[in-house]
């Protein structure tokens, strides 16, 4: 990650270079990208005839994935499953999975291999072992934010979070929106004590997001389609407009849990 003035002089490809994932889901493979930010892995996982494990890699210097890390998993897709040391999960469409430390056997499979599921992964080092938990849709903590006038009328579906599923830093949940809404994160907000990480889904193909970026006084745009993903620092605003209706999948990691940790900035703040 670059520092906030060495940002500030980025051309739009570099820019995107840097803080945009933009070829992460591959069917029938796992992809994943260790970053710099707080030590994050992003990946997908989509599984189609046979099932795929998530294993270790050369730059994580372990064992196995799990070793000394915990995952944050959504499914974007169809029915599909996660088995965690012998254990299997079911998993439908915005169902959540969490994958604590030391877990060593985990695979993912699909029901249909015709439509498979679409895993999407965030993983952060962990110091604690917390176990393994699955949250559907329905069991996710909510929290309706915004107004129709405003259009950021949306609500924020919670399953890693303090008084959700445990973890040990990881905080992940998705945010969908009413109809006519289209802003995310408006007024936006920094949080020094922890990292972000921005995936949108359910954007139609002949759609983007507008997601912006940068220092409050020194914003930048990056334009995203379906199943990209933003890498925010801490010193960085994350916020967004959608050309349509749009999902997409938040996650943290860093000093705290506490999901309002957060320094607000203005609207008429930002430049």
């Amino acid at each position: 990650m670059p520092s906030p003035r060495e940002a500030a002089v980025l051309d739009t490809d570099e820019l995107r270079a840097t803080f945009l994932l933009d070829e992460l889901f591959v069917s029938g493979a796992v992809c994943l990208v260790y970053t710099d930010l707080d030590r994050a892995v992003i990946g997908s996982v989509i599984p189609t005839s046979t099932a795929l494990e998530l294993g270790t890699d050369d730059a994580l210097k372990a064992d196995f994935f799990c070793q000394r890390r915990e995952v944050g998993i959504l499914n974007f897709g169809n029915e599909g499953s996660i088995t965690v040391d012998g254990t299997t999960y079911p998993l439908g469409a915005h169902d959540c999975l969490y994958v604590g430390r030391g877990s060593k056997d985990i695979r993912f499979a699909s029901a249909d291999a015709g439509a498979p599921a679409v895993f999407y992964l965030v993983s952060y080092p962990a110091h604690a072992t917390y176990p393994t938990a699955k949250a559907t849709r329905a069991d996710a903590n909510r929290v309706e934010l915004g107004t129709r006038d405003e259009a950021n009328e949306r609500t924020i579906f919670q399953y890693i979070h303090e008084t959700g599923i445990k973890s040990c830093q990881l905080v992940m949940g998705f945010t969908e929106f009413k109809p006519g809404s289209i802003w995310n994160t408006m007024p936006c907000h920094t949080h020094d004590r922890r990292s972000e990480v921005y995936c949108y889904f359910d954007v139609p193909a002949a759609h983007r997001v507008l997601h912006m970026m940068g220092e409050p006084q020194q914003t930048r745009p990056l334009w995203v389609a379906d199943r990209q993903v933003v890498l925010s620092p801490p010193w960085s605003i994350h916020c967004g407009c959608g050309t349509a209706s749009y999902r997409f999948c938040w996650a943290m990691g860093g000093e705290n849990q506490a999901f309002t940790d957060m320094d607000r900035v203005e609207i008429s703040e930002l430049l």
